[in-house]
């Protein structure tokens, strides 16, 4: 690490040839074959039993490709996404980059991700193998980058299908409303925003999972919001009966960083 300390910031390199399917293939047997030593650490929350204290956030496995391998991993829950109601390819690579001095990532990804379709088939897939109960299996939302945030209803109409779509296979449901690579995407954190679509979320997943238990319904919010703007959330979070809130999400300062300005100018 002391070698790198004074390299300027630069993509990681390229990963393994070994994608998360392909691990989960290969590896999912032998791990599997692992003694459960989190057996006696179940934690209750949001009305769901997880194996244990510790899960894996959502942006790691964002097309539900890796869900066996990362529970055989001893993982207790793992979220699923963002998953956005149509397909697309996120932002222009590179978008990861690294600052060694801080040891620190810069992300604008721009939620890559298969679709709404093509995620809830695999869910689907996995319980009718079954293979739904090992971990608790979360699904982030968000919105597809297409849509013109400025129009209320297609906003709304685009959370609803990949609601409508993905809320019978997860046992809980993110709304990422925070994300600072889809443009005009941190405005939906106003409340007046905000309201109309987590009611709009919440009848939709009640509608979609009639006759099975209520999915719990958490909203995702970023680290750079206000004092009031977190206590106006969180009081709209009490209101509509929330099961929870994500914090945080990706931060958008670059104050109190190691790395000089031009290096971080440069990514």
């Amino acid at each position: 690490m002391a070698r790198l300390r004074g390299d300027p910031p630069r993509p990681p390199p390229p990963p393994p040839p070994r994608s998360v399917a392909k691990f989960s293939r290969s590896e999912r047997e032998n791990l599997a074959t692992q003694p459960d030593r989190l057996a006696t650490q179940r934690v209750r929350a949001l009305g769901l039993s997880f194996p244990g204290g510790l899960g894996l956030a959502a942006g790691f496995d964002k097309n539900a490709k890796g869900v066996d391998a990362l529970a055989a991993l001893g993982f207790s829950f793992v979220e699923v996404g963002t998953v956005t109601a149509e397909p697309q390819p996120g932002n222009p690579k590179p978008r990861l980059f690294r600052l060694p001095a801080d040891r620190a990532v810069v992300n604008r990804m721009g939620f890559n991700n298969d679709g709404a379709a093509v995620v809830a088939r695999r869910l689907a897939r996995r319980r009718q193998r079954g293979r739904g109960s090992e971990i608790v299996v979360g699904v982030n939302i968000g919105k597809t980058k297409v849509v013109p945030e400025n129009d209320v209803n297609a906003v709304l109409a685009d959370y609803e299908k990949s609601t409508r779509l993905l809320a019978p296979h997860a046992d809980y449901l993110v709304v990422n409303v925070s994300s600072p690579n889809t443009p005009g995407l941190r405005d939906l954190q106003a409340v007046d925003r905000l309201r109309p679509l987590l009611q709009a979320v919440r009848r939709q997943a009640d509608a979609v999972t009639t006759g099975t238990s209520r999915v719990p319904l958490l909203v995702k919010i970023a680290p750079d919001l206000s004092d009031d703007g977190l206590v106006a959330v969180a009081e709209l979070a009490v209101e509509l009966g929330l099961d929870g809130i994500v914090a945080t999400n990706t931060t958008i300062a670059r104050d109190r960083l190691r790395s000089s300005e031009t290096d971080v100018a440069r990514v």
